[in-house]
């Protein structure tokens, strides 16, 4: 499988590479000379690029941390490369507002010269789903909160791609060759990438048993009035007889889940990456957005039987109660702190590739004071992630869970230097690292659940995942 260089052709292309390789060259150089802040930040509008190579690059480059976002319409693209700073908090020591106070110290920090583009610096990172669960080795190095500041920054809207360069403004010179030995790359390197994958040589269900006991535990709790819902996740992981790639992990995701949320953040070979229907908020000026999405079953394999899921979905007393724990709390955090708050009467259906959801969205008007990560601190966890009420659900999740979820159901996005940005809920996802694979899916437990028909709800959630590593499971 041959990855496209660029939109523009192979000739023009090496004339473009080389004027931008100078220009990006000479005119770092310039600002570097004139910067009186610690860090400088300049925009360019560059040809057309396939977001996926440009990711891929970050292996044949010298830049080893990379990171990808697109939203669900595919309208916003970003690609990372390296990373020029770092915003790293662990536990609970108000982790939203931290990383929103040192953004913010590291935006007065920067010279930002956009060049005539509409682009901004923005961090991309994520948190961890409960930083009072003590975190396992497997997650090591996933903060309770981390974002980073990309060295280089794609950006693609609406089909018009853009390139950000954050640099320090001193002894950056290293930086810089860097940069534009990616460029040459970009512009003038083809490499071959097969389409095989690895094959497994091991598989495991986590404490399987543990999980299907712990489901039937909390069934009785919520019977005997002790809270409403629980989620429970649980965990696979796969052993493959070589390095895992995921860059083609990502490719696959990106063809096979064209509606979905496409995430990915790699550091030290260890990537977090996923493709989630679910949107947990976004801002964009004062508009904010949100989504409750609970409530799931299969596709069908025709139109009539995949119609007739959907309409039992649509009349399930269980789901629909499920989903309305989440509307419930969605409408609840936005109308403390927004205005003109619009939410539909009934869900519609979402429909995804292997699963469909109850979706009810959520638009408001922002009063002006409300930042993005307030938001996302008072929208984390929903109930379609952790349950309610949310402290007796977190504690029991805390206790009966058997895994350490890491940024598996937690928030993961970007924030830009104006305030904008948008958060998924990291669902359908898995971690990768060297030839292993954790997956990771999870179901909403209330009173009339059953353990088994909730094991079988996660087994249709990692599909997904499953797909993209080129697993196929016995049914």
């Amino acid at each position: 499988m041959f990855v496209k260089k660029s939109l523009v052709t192979q000739e023009s292309g090496i004339t473009v590479a080389i004027l931008y390789q100078h220009k990006i060259q000479e005119q770092l150089s310039l600002i570097t000379k004139s910067a009186s802040q610690p860090f400088i930040s300049w925009s360019e509008i560059i040809p057309a690029v396939d977001p996926a190579h440009f990711f891929m690059l970050g292996e044949v480059s010298s830049f080893r941390d990379r990171f990808y976002w697109s939203d669900r319409l595919n309208e916003t693209v970003y690609v990372g490369l390296g990373c020029t700073y770092v915003i790293a908090v662990e536990g609970d020591q108000q982790r939203f507002a931290a990383v929103e106070k040192e953004w913010k110290r590291f935006i007065g920090m920067t010279a930002i010269r956009s060049n005539g583009t509409e682009a901004v610096p923005l961090i991309f990172g994520g948190f961890s789903f409960d930083p009072l669960k003590p975190k396992t080795e497997q997650w090591v190095g996933f903060s309770d909160a981390k974002f980073i500041v990309p060295t280089v920054l794609l950006s693609i809207k609406e089909g018009h791609a853009t390139v950000t360069i954050t640099l320090p403004s001193q002894n950056n010179k290293k930086m810089i060759e860097s940069v534009v030995q990616l460029f040459d790359l970009l512009y003038h390197e083809q490499f071959r990438r097969s389409d095989s994958f690895p094959s497994i040589v091991k598989y495991e269900e986590i404490k399987k048993y543990e999980w299907i006991y712990a489901v039937g535990k909390i069934i009785h709790d919520i019977n005997n009035g002790k809270f409403d819902k629980v989620v429970l996740a649980r965990e696979v992981r796969f052993t493959f007889d070589d390095r895992l790639d995921a860059g083609v992990v990502l490719e696959r995701l990106r063809e096979q889940q064209p509606f979905s949320y496409l995430f990915a953040f790699e550091q030290n070979g260890n990537c977090f990456i996923g493709a989630s229907p679910e949107q947990l908020v976004k801002k964009e000026g004062n508009t904010c957005y949100s989504t409750c999405l609970a409530g799931s079953i299969r596709r069908g394999k025709t139109i009539s039987e995949d119609e007739q899921l959907g309409q039992w979905l649509l009349q399930d007393e269980k789901n629909l109660w499920e989903h309305q724990f989440v509307v419930d709390m969605i409408k609840e955090a936005m109308m403390e702190v927004c205005e003109n708050v619009k939410i539909p009467g009934k869900p519609q259906l979402l429909k995804m590739r292997d699963i469909q959801h109850l979706y009810t969205p959520v638009v408001a008007e922002n009063r002006g004071d409300v930042s993005l990560f307030s938001l996302v601190e008072r929208l984390h966890p929903t109930p379609a992630l952790g349950g309610t009420p949310r402290e007796k659900a977190l504690e029991t999740i805390r206790k009966m869970e058997p895994l350490y979820r890491g940024w598996y159901a937690a928030p993961i996005g970007w924030m830009d230097a104006l305030g904008n940005g948008e958060f998924a809920v990291a669902i359908r996802s898995g971690l990768l690292q060297g030839n292993e694979a954790s997956l990771f899916a999870g179901c909403g437990v209330v009173g009339d659940s059953e353990p088994l028909s909730e094991y079988e709800e996660t087994k249709v959630k990692l599909k997904p995942m499953l797909s993209a590593l080129g697993v196929e499971l016995d049914e």
